[in-house]
Formats: structure tokens, C-alpha cells, sequence
């Protein structure tokens, strides 16, 4: 099962937009961009509080219990 995670090697603040472009194997700036613009469009408060409650209960890839990345690339390799 696929898991999401922070990344840090990709990150501007604190790596969920990068993680979540991982998950999704998008560009982590097209969901940096979604993601300023529904800011926007909700009065910014909400998704800075989702934003920090990400940060909070998102893991980061370094915290992964050890070999759970590499399982996950060989199941796709």
C-alpha cells in the first residue's frame, strides 16, 4: 500500500506539496499552484490550518520505519 509522507529533499516549507506530488507522480509545482489558489478562493485561513495539521500528522520520509520506501519501489519495479 502506497503511503504518504513529507519530503524533504523537494520542499519549500514543509515538504506536504512535494510529498503529495510523489503520491501522485505530479509535478510538486502544479499542486503548489492548486494550492495557492484555493487559498485564495477559501480566505486563506482554511488551508493554512489544514496546511499546519498536515505538518502535524504527516510523516516525514525519514521518519519511515525502515525499508518501507523500498518496498513500495519494488513493487513497482
Amino acid at each position: 500500500m502506497k503511503r504518504i509522507y513529507r519530503l524533504e529533499s523537494d520542499k519549500m516549507i514543509a515538504g506536504i506539496c512535494a510529498g503529495l506530488g510523489d503520491y501522485f507522480s505530479i509535478d510538486p509545482t502544479i499542486i503548489r499552484l492548486v494550492a495557492v489558489f484555493v487559498c485564495i478562493a477559501t480566505g486563506i485561513w482554511p488551508l493554512v490550518i489544514a496546511y499546519i495539521v498536515g505538518w502535524i500528522i504527516i510523516p516525514d520520509k525519514s521518519e519511515l520505519p525502515a525499508g518501507e520506501e523500498t518496498k513500495e519501489e519494488n513493487k513497482t519495479a
